[in-house]
C-alpha cells in the first residue's frame, strides 16, 4: 500500500489575529506547495497545522467513523440498519469485505490509513519545526503553540488507534498490556516501524502529551468559557490535561487520572449546562472539538428530520426511552427532551438533534462531563464518587431525589455505564467505555446483540499486513 505525504495549505496569516476560528477553518486546503517553501514562513506553519484539523473532519476519521458513525453503530446506538442489512450483528464482520450493509472491514481500513496520514503530516510539521521553526516563527508563543499542538495531535490520534486496534480491558488485564497492536510513528518518512506493546504506546502517548503541555503552559489561565479566539477548536492546554486524564484512566492509573480531571474541572473556565435550548450538542461544554464547515448540510445524509428520517440514523422511541429511562418528550432528563431529540409520533422514531441543529458547526471530541465521570471513577471514597456523577445528572434536570449511589463498585459502574450511554449519544464514546472496562454480553438497549471480546479488537488491515509500515509485515513476506 503506497503511502502519500500530504501538505495542507490554508490561506491565513497569524491565527492570533483572528477573532473566530471559522476564518481559517472554513476554507479548502490545497496540496501543491512544496514543503520547503511552505515551512519558510510562520503563516506556512500555521497553514499546515490548520490543515491537520481540517483533515480530521473527513468521514474516515471524526467527521463520521470515529464520532457518530462506526463506533456508535458498534455500540448499537441506532435502530436504522444500512441498506441490504437485516442482521445487527453484521457490523462486527471484520474478516471480510461485504458488498452491502456496514462493510466494517473496509471502513476500518480507511480509518487506519487516514489516521496515519494525519500523523505523517504532524510528524512532517515537527520535522520542519526543528529545522526552521526558530528562524521563521519569531513569536515564541506561536512557536510553542505550533509544536505543542502537533505533539498533542499525534498523541490524540495514536490513542484512538490504540483504543480501536489495541487490547480490551487494558487496566484490568495485566497480560493485555503486552499485546502488540500499533506502531507509534514519530518519523516523517515511509520507513517500517514495529508494532509496539500497548504499554509502550501508552507511555509514548503520555510523553507526547506532557511535552505538549509544557509548550502550551502559557495558556494555564485560559478561560474557555469566555475565549473569543475559540481555542476549543484546537488542542489547547486544558484539552491536553483532559487527554491526560482520559489516558491515565484508560491505563488504570487512578491518582493521575483524578489529578488531571479535577484540574480541568477547576481551571478550564467551562461549566456544566442545565439548558440545551438551541444547542443540543452542548457546545459550551466542549473542551476540544473540530469545526466542520457547513456541518448541517454535510451531515444531512445521516441526520435530518421530516418525512425521510426513516432513511437516516434514527432510533425507535422505545429505544430512546430505554436509554434515558424516560417515558416521553417531557422527560426529567433534558438530554431526552424535545430540545435534544426529534420524535415522530407517526413513525414512532426519534433522532438526535446534535447534528441537525448545530449552529457552531462543532464535532465534540472532549466535553466537560467526561472529566466528572473520570473524577467519579477515580474518587477515593463512595461519597465523593457519587457527588461527581450526580452533579452531572442534576445539571441535566434529574432531581436530587433520584441521586445514584456509588457505595459499591458495581453501583458506581452501573451509574457510569448509563451516563456514558446517555451523555455521549452520537459522539462515539460509549463503545470505548465498554471496551476499556472489559464489558461483554447483551446491551441493555439492544438485547438481540451479544458482544464478545473479539468484537472490540480491530484486526490490522490486509494492505497494512502485506505492504504497510510495520516491521512484522516485512517478516511475514
Amino acid at each position: 500500500m503506497k503511502k502519500s505525504f500530504y501538505i495542507f495549505i490554508v490561506g491565513i496569516t497569524s491565527i492570533f489575529s483572528l477573532h473566530s476560528c471559522s476564518e481559517w477553518l472554513d476554507v479548502a486546503p490545497n496540496t501543491d506547495l512544496p514543503a520547503k517553501e511552505l515551512f519558510a514562513s510562520e503563516s506556512g506553519f500555521n497553514s499546515a497545522l490548520a490543515g491537520l484539523y481540517i483533515t480530521m473532519t473527513g468521514e474516515d476519521t471524526y467527521g463520521k467513523n470515529l464520532s457518530f458513525g462506526l463506533v456508535d453503530q458498534l455500540a448499537q446506538m441506532y435502530d436504522k440498519l444500512p441498506d441490504g442489512t437485516t442482521d445487527r450483528n453484521s457490523v462486527y464482520i471484520y474478516d471480510r469485505e461485504t458488498s452491502n450493509g456496514y462493510n466494517t472491514k473496509g471502513v476500518l481500513a480507511s480509518t487506519w490509513l487516514s489516521m496515519y496520514n494525519v500523523i505523517a503530516n504532524a510528524n512532517n510539521l515537527l520535522k520542519w519545526w526543528d529545522l526552521n521553526g526558530e528562524a521563521v516563527i519569531l513569536d515564541s508563543k506561536v512557536r510553542d503553540m505550533i509544536r505543542g499542538e502537533a505533539l498533542a495531535l499525534r498523541a490524540f490520534l495514536h490513542f484512538d488507534l490504540l483504543r480501536g486496534w489495541g487490547p480490551m480491558d487494558y487496566a484490568g488485564n495485566i497480560n493485555a498490556r503486552e499485546m502488540k497492536c500499533i506502531p507509534y510513528r514519530t518519523v516523517a518518512d515511509q520507513s517500517k516501524q514495529p508494532l509496539l506493546p500497548a504499554r509502550e504506546v501508552v507511555e509514548l502517548i503520555i510523553k507526547d502529551l506532557k511535552a505538549a503541555s509544557v509548550c502550551l503552559s502559557y495558556e494555564k489561565d485560559l478561560d474557555l468559557g469566555s475565549d473569543l479566539s475559540k481555542r476549543c477548536f484546537r488542542l489547547n492546554y486544558h484539552a491536553i490535561n483532559a487527554m491526560l486524564a482520559r489516558v491515565y484512566n484508560y491505563a488504570g492509573e487512578k491518582d493521575s487520572a483524578a489529578l488531571y480531571a479535577r484540574r480541568v474541572i477547576d481551571e478550564c473556565g467551562l461549566t456544566l449546562q442545565n439548558d440545551n435550548n438551541d444547542d443540543p450538542i452542548l457546545s459550551k461544554e466542549v473542551i476540544f472539538g473540530l469545526n466542520m464547515f457547513e456541518l448541517e448540510d454535510k451531515l444531512s445524509e445521516y441526520f435530518a428530520v421530516g418525512e425521510k428520517m426513516h432513511t437516516k440514523y434514527y432510533l425507535d422511541i422505545t429505544t430512546l426511552n430505554h436509554i434515558y429511562e424516560s417515558a416521553g418528550s417531557e422527560s426529567e432528563d433534558m438530554r431526552a427532551r424535545s430540545e435534544a431529540f426529534y420524535r415522530s409520533n407517526e413513525l414512532q422514531l426519534a433522532m438526535s438533534l446534535k447534528y441537525v441543529e448545530n449552529k457552531t458547526g462543532i464535532i465534540p471530541l472532549i466535553r466537560l462531563p467526561e472529566m466528572y465521570y473520570i473524577a467519579c471513577e477515580t474518587a477515593e471514597d463512595s461519597g465523593e464518587a457519587a457527588f461527581y456523577v450526580n452533579t452531572v445528572r442534576n445539571k441535566r434536570g434529574i432531581s436530587k431525589s433520584k441521586d445514584v449511589s456509588c457505595d459499591t463498585e458495581a453501583l458506581c459502574f452501573d451509574a457510569l455505564d448509563k451516563e456514558y450511554c446517555k451523555e455521549f449519544y452520537g459522539e462515539g464514546q460509549y463503545f470505548w467505555f465498554l471496551k476499556t472496562r472489559g464489558v461483554t454480553g447483551a446491551l441493555g438497549h439492544c438485547s438481540d446483540v451479544t458482544l464478545h471480546e473479539e468484537n472490540f479488537i480491530f484486526p490490522l488491515p490486509d494492505a497494512e499486513v502485506e505492504y504497510g509500515w510495520t516491521q512484522e509485515s516485512e517478516e511475514e513476506k
